[in-house]
């Protein structure tokens, strides 16, 4: 299964937004996420790539199938969702870029989409003058009860790629998981680097 990437822009984004929304609920259904999601909300979501010039999204393809994407745009342009996560951080929050996520089919991985993912999306970063990349992961207990056995942590990952926690800066977000009724507030640390 070769893949094959692009970076769309602007209403370029358009044209993937259905099959995007489709993969994010998917691939976000499995641990650690276990988000509940729902089509009208990804789609409203996304939409803010579409209309945002300084936003990327890059997406892997096996021949015309979206099997992987990843997002990423200012940390500015998430200024309602992460001010209170970053309020007492040393970064200057105008000069954060903000890797949003990266989402991949259980299938395709292990090839390494993720790295491409990420030189994308640091080379769109620094191509707007940006000095630092930086994404969050959510924060699950080891003794959660929907923990795949097998499970392992992508920090491995990450840290080989030059980031590394930022002390003290967690978010703060409610979503339904799989097994609730109801939202609730989960917490997600962020992750950064210089570029």
């Amino acid at each position: 299964m070769s893949l094959t990437y692009r970076t769309l822009r602007g209403p370029d984004v358009t044209t993937a937004l259905d099959d995007l929304a489709q993969l994010r609920i998917t691939v976000f259904r499995d641990w650690p996420y276990l988000y509940d999601g729902s089509l009208a909300y990804e789609r409203s979501y996304l939409a803010s790539y579409v209309d945002n010039p300084r936003a990327v999204l890059v997406a892997a393809f096996d021949g015309d199938r979206l099997v992987g994407a990843s997002t990423g745009s200012p940390l500015l342009d998430h200024a309602d969702d992460f001010a209170k996560a970053f309020a007492t951080s040393e970064l200057s929050f105008d000069q954060v870029f903000y890797c949003a996520e990266s989402v991949l089919l259980d299938g395709y991985r292990g090839q390494g989409a993720g790295h491409r993912f990420f030189d994308a999306r640091e080379s769109h970063a620094r191509d707007l003058g940006y000095a630092t990349s930086a994404f969050c992961s959510v924060i699950r207990p080891d003794n959660h009860p929907l923990r795949p056995k097998d499970t392992r942590s992508h920090d491995t990952f990450w840290r080989g790629r030059g980031y590394a926690p930022l002390p003290g800066v967690v978010a703060e977000f409610n979503w339904k998981d799989v097994d609730q009724a109801q939202s609730t507030q989960k917490r997600l640390q962020f992750w950064g680097k210089a570029l």
